[in-house]
């Protein structure tokens, strides 16, 4: 008879193995009756010898691995692989290898056999059985038997589940295969290589750990209840929109792999949908002189404004009151527009992008009225000056008018006087959202102290004459 096995600390593991085996045996003849004939069978079935001599048997009908393929089709045939996150090059991007040592090892083959991987996942002492056996630790030869010999066969034969198989690489044709490029002429056949994509599993259940806890878990839950709430929180909401939700295996996911079973066939698929695009109604200024010949005529209200604008003309109204305060009111939506749209470029546009080419063209009006911010920039001292002086709104107030003027012309008589009031509301619009509370706002921020004229303290105040 072969020695027996030494060693002192032998008994955790031997332990584990006993319990698992006699917790199989209770759950099977919890099913049968107290006389019923097949007892006998399962009790000797499942003493200790019997039971690991017929799991060295079946071990050969599975495979530890990282990456499968049945995930990619349930009837495909062909090799899978077995690579530790820890001998993989580390890349930039996200992969099985960043892993490391705390990986989760998948099984594929015979789902009748995989009981025999749930006895090699055992633990103790912080190691599984495998590990153990295939570091030929003493204590996990002992757990398998007291004869030296036999316990070396078993080890073999269990340490064989992560071993690369004999048979060469496969795929199948179900697999989805690619042909990569890998030469300079797409034309010729021996320019690809043939690439058949396995199913990184030990990553998807690392990411399917993950998510579970962040969905369910209750540190998130009270996360998501605050947010719900409105309330300060010290913890981390995860949210992930769009996810998705793929079922492998349908109702037997144990026929995909072991740890397919044990996520009941849910693996997560993360959004990779492009960002949704929103077409905005800002349009810049490339390659023009001003902002008010194509940019400001094209938008929404500005165009409904002036059909109304000359629909109202067209009727020939009396010049009264009544006809004056009609122009005033869609004057001043005009206004309202371009203030509306000087608000967008600086909000959507960074400080000093008028300094780029395409727009070298653009007055020098327009630019210091689009886009103030640039004079807080270095090296715009000039910019700032020009700015500060505040000649410029007079001169968009002009520019506007002239605009209208135009737009207008051959259907009403604009004269000096309508040009000047024209030029005024433009100047001093003092609605919240107007332009010259805006430039009260922008100039207190750049701490300036030229006043900037309102209704209010400035009725009198001519266009053009602001005072410096």
């Amino acid at each position: 008879m072969a020695d027996a096995i030494e060693g002192t600390e032998t008994d955790s593991f031997r332990v584990a193995v006993d319990a698992f085996i006699k917790g199989r045996l209770q759950a099977k003849l919890d099913k049968l009756g107290e006389d019923d004939p097949k007892r006998t069978e399962l009790l000797a079935q499942h003493q200790h010898a019997a039971w690991l001599e017929d799991a060295a048997r079946r071990v050969r009908q599975i495979q530890a691995v990282t990456h499968s393929l049945k995930p990619i089709h349930p009837d495909a045939r062909g090799s899978n692989l077995y690579v530790p996150p820890t001998q993989m090059p580390h890349l930039d991007e996200v992969g099985s290898h960043v892993l490391g040592e705390g990986f989760a090892a998948d099984v594929v083959g015979n789902a009748a056999a995989l009981d025999v991987y749930k006895l090699l996942k055992l633990q103790a002492n912080g190691q599984t059985l495998l590990l153990a056996l295939s570091q030929d630790q003493g204590d996990a030869l002992a757990a398998l038997s007291d004869d030296t010999e036999q316990a070396k066969a078993w080890r073999d034969a269990f340490v064989g589940l992560t071993a690369k198989r004999d048979e060469a690489a496969s795929s199948h044709e179900r697999a989805k295969q690619l042909y990569w490029l890998i030469g300079d002429d797409a034309c010729k056949d021996d320019q690809y290589h043939l690439l058949a994509p396995l199913y990184a599993t030990s990553l998807a259940h690392a990411v399917h750990g993950e998510l579970q806890e962040h969905r369910f878990g209750d540190a998130n839950k009270e996360a998501r209840q605050a947010r719900r709430d409105g309330k300060m929180h010290d913890g981390i909401f995860h949210h992930y929109p769009d996810l998705a939700v793929q079922k492998l295996g349908g109702t037997k996911p144990q026929n995909i792999s072991q740890l397919n079973s044990e996520r009941g066939g849910i693996n997560y698929l993360l959004s990779s949908l492009p960002p949704t695009w929103k077409s905005s109604d800002l349009r810049l200024p490339a390659h023009a002189t001003s902002v008010f010949d194509r940019l400001f005529s094209g938008r929404l209200e500005v165009r409904r404004t002036l059909r109304q604008f000359s629909a109202f003309l067209a009727t020939n109204p009396p010049e009264n009151k009544e006809t004056r305060d009609r122009v005033d009111a869609f004057v001043e939506r005009l206004v309202a527009e371009a203030t509306i749209m000087a608000g967008a470029f600086r909000e959507a546009l960074p400080a000093g992008w008028s300094l780029e080419a395409p727009y070298d063209d653009l007055a020098m009006v327009e630019k210091l009225w689009l886009d103030p911010l640039r004079a807080e920039l270095p090296d715009q001292g000039d910019f700032a000056r020009e700015w500060l002086w505040m000649d410029w709104p007079a001169a968009i107030g002009k520019r506007f008018a002239q605009w209208l003027n135009t737009r207008l012309e051959g259907r009403f008589a604009v004269g000096d006087a309508e040009h000047r009031q024209w030029k005024k509301l433009l100047l001093v619009d003092e609605s919240e959202d107007g332009w010259a509370k805006q430039l009260h706002r922008l100039r207190q921020s750049m701490d300036a102290l030229t006043p900037i004229p309102t209704r209010n303290t400035h009725d009198e105040l001519v266009a053009g004459e602001v005072q410096a």
